[in-house]
Formats: structure tokens, sequence, C-alpha cells
């Protein structure tokens, strides 16, 4: 297979030449060697580098595997890297979620949980909260011995602070969800107003159909493109009134659920016609919105006498999707920019958030229960928020307690 059996140096480049099993010259490679613990999985492991090209490498990946090798499984590489302990499971999610990453700002969040900052942040949760358990439960354990008379003090205010931090820091991921997968924008409004056109403006082509017959439009259509740095979804939805046939209904439910999956609603209204019953419906369906979701009020065809009362709406943004859509686009990427500066520690899977709103749950239930005196089901909420959060980053061992109890008090005597 190799020209040679050249001397491999850990971590050092080596030349050499790649044959096939008919012993025909492949390439010339670079061969590096990184031997166990000093790679990325922990294990021995020997890189290849070849010139470019697919042919080129998977001719050389052809040879490997009829020496014996096989195909890594999706994300092997990866949980080799966990299970050697070289990452925890915050820093594998950042690994894998950085590969499919729709922002620069995710991808500078993703490198910030590479270099362990989620990590450390729950390690000190962690900390804190195994001193709060240790302190209850000598409380409860060693009721006679001389201890600080202002243990559950300490503990309720650790806690409390505690509780401010994730709740902060939980509201802050669901609301920047989007910038890792990317955010959903969805386009509704009455029939004719034009959503499908400033879609076609958007993408720079004819992506929707576009006619004067109301209804044109019966299903959702989603389409990506780049904002500034962010790359997002937009969803041109079938429009809201009441449906005509059985089809059309069906489109337009799917227009709300579209609303309801949206990070951000653009509502389309037509400057040219006066405010009706329908333009009253969905401005009533936005206001409902959910409180997380950004509302954009747009009032379309400005090119035309105006017609629509636009004091009804909130920061209307004028445009014509005949002539100019620039305010709209202008206005997208100014929100989208203001969700990259941020300092706050942030969750970036909807794992990790589930496994802080457990937390949450089960620290705000532990409160009530030391602040009733409860505190052996207080000790038991305390520990079920260690091992939610603790799904972030390892598992959690009982044992921690003990040794936080035994280092905090010289009990026993």
């Amino acid at each position: 297979m190799l020209s040679h059996k050249p001397f491999l140096t850990p971590r050092h480049a080596a030349l050499s030449s790649i044959y096939d099993e008919k012993n025909e010259l492949i390439d010339e490679i670079i061969i590096i060697y990184f031997k166990a613990p000093n790679s990325y999985t922990t294990e021995d492991v020997v890189e290849f580098q070849c010139h470019g090209g697919i042919v080129v490498a998977n001719m050389i990946l052809e040879a490997v595997l009829n020496k014996g090798a096989r195909l890594a499984n999706p994300g092997e590489f990866t949980k080799r890297a966990f299970l050697g302990g070289r990452i925890d499971l915050s820093k594998a999610e950042a690994i894998g979620k950085l590969i499919e990453v729709k922002s620069v700002g995710a991808a500078k969040l993703l490198s910030r949980h590479l270099k362990g900052e989620l990590q450390r942040f729950v390690e000190k949760a962690r900390e804190d909260l195994l001193e709060i358990m240790a302190f209850i439960e000598v409380t409860i354990d060693y009721a006679e011995e001389d201890l600080p008379k202002d243990i559950e003090e300490r503990s309720a205010e650790k806690l409390k602070l505690l509780i401010i931090s994730l709740e902060r820091i939980l509201e802050n991921s669901k609301q920047r969800e989007g910038l890792i997968d990317g955010f959903k924008i969805a386009i509704v409004g009455k029939t004719n107003v034009g959503k499908s056109s400033l879609l076609n403006r958007l993408l720079q082509y004819e992506r929707a159909i576009t006619s004067d017959v109301e209804g044109t439009t019966r299903d959702t259509i989603e389409e990506e493109i780049k904002i500034g740095t962010h790359i997002v979804k937009f969803v041109d939805t079938a429009g809201i009134r009441e449906a005509g046939n059985e089809i059309e209904k069906i489109g337009i439910e799917r227009s709300l659920d579209a609303i309801e999956a949206a990070d951000i609603v653009i509502g389309v209204f037509d400057n040219s016609r006066e405010v009706n019953g329908e333009d009253e419906n969905i401005l009533q369906l936005l206001k409902n919105a959910k409180a997380d979701k950004k509302i954009l009020h747009v009032v379309n065809k400005c090119d035309l006498q105006n017609r629509f009362d636009v004091a009804l709406l909130e920061n209307p943004i004028k445009i014509s999707c005949e002539l100019d859509i620039r305010p709209l686009s202008d206005a997208l990427n100014r929100y989208l920019n203001t969700l990259d500066i941020n300092e706050e520690i942030m969750l970036s899977s909807a794992r990790q958030i589930a496994a802080v709103s457990q937390t949450l749950e089960n620290l705000k239930t532990a409160q009530d229960l030391l602040n009733d005196g409860a505190l052996e089901l207080f000790s038991f909420h305390l520990n079920e928020a260690i091992s939610a959060i603790s799904r972030i980053t390892r598992t959690y061992e009982r044992d921690e307690v003990l040794e936080a109890m035994f280092s905090k008090f010289c009990l026993g005597k």
C-alpha cells in the first residue's frame, strides 16, 4: 500500500507514496501520526493528507478499506473523544452544531462552548448546589452537632441567586434559538397584499407564483436566504381569510402553524386598499402571537395612492415590491445583529434548554420547601436539580454530596 514504511514521529509529517491493490500509484501523501492520548479521540490516530479532489480521496479510502479498515459511524470520532474524557457533552454538542451553524454569531457562541465556557458555568452551578445540599443534609443528619446558626439563611440566599442566573440564561437562550439552527420568518397577511411578490424580491428570483387573482398561494413556500451574517428561512403563507373551499382551508391552517413556529413574523398590509375585517383579523393574530416572537408591520404598495390607515400599525415599515424593499431587509438585518451582541452564557440545543428548565422547576419547588422548613423534601428536589443540570456536561454521582459534606464540616468528633 505504501512505498515504504516511514518512521513516524508523533506530530511530525512524513512523505510517502500510496498504491492500490494492483500496486498502481494513487498519490504522494503526507502522513501524520498522533500518539494516544494526544489526539482528537485520545487514541492512536494516523492521518493521510492527499492532493485535492474527490476521486483521489475515494481511491485512497478504498485502498485503506481493502486492508481491513472500516468507515466511521456518524459522530464516532467525537463520541470516542467524549468517552476518552477529552471533551464533555457540552463541547460534543458544540462540535456537532458548528457543522450546521447558520450565522457568524452562532459560530462565535459555539467556539466559546468549545473553550469550556458553558462547562465552567455548569460546574460552578453544580458546586453551589452541592454545597447547599451539604449544608442541609448536615442539618438533617447532625442536628445535635454545634453547627453554624445561619445555614438555612445562607442556603436560601445561594439558591435565590442561582435561580435568577438560570432564569436569565434560559430566557436569553429561548430568544436566540434561531442563532444556531437559523431563524424562521413567516410572511403573513390577507390575500393579494403582495406576500409572494415580497418573497420573490427577497430571493431575487421568481420562486412564488404571483397573480391578481386572490388565493393564488394555497400552501406554505419555504426558502433560505442570507441577510447580513445570518442564514434565515422565509415562509410565504397562504392569505388568511374565510376559506372558500377545503384546499384553501388547509392552506390557511398551515399559515397559522407557520406563525406559531416562526421566530419573526412579518405582517403585510396593502397601502392601496382601505382597512377591512380581514386586516383587523391579521392585526389581532399578530397581537396574540407569543411574546418571544419579533413582529414587524409592513405596508406594501407604497408606490400607489394611500388608502390604508397606517396609524393602526406599530412602527410600520413602508416598502414597494415594485420599487424598493430595502427598508424591510435593513430592519431585519438590524434586529438580527442585536441578537449577536450578547456576552451572556447561552444554551445551544433543545436538550440543554430542557435540562435547565427541569433544573429551575426543581429549584423553585425546593425554594418553597426550604421556606416551609421541609428539609427532607427540599433535599430530594435539590438532588433532582443537580441531576438535571449535570446532563448538560456529565453524569451526577451521589457520592459528590458526601465529599462536599465532609470537606466543609468537621463532624463525628
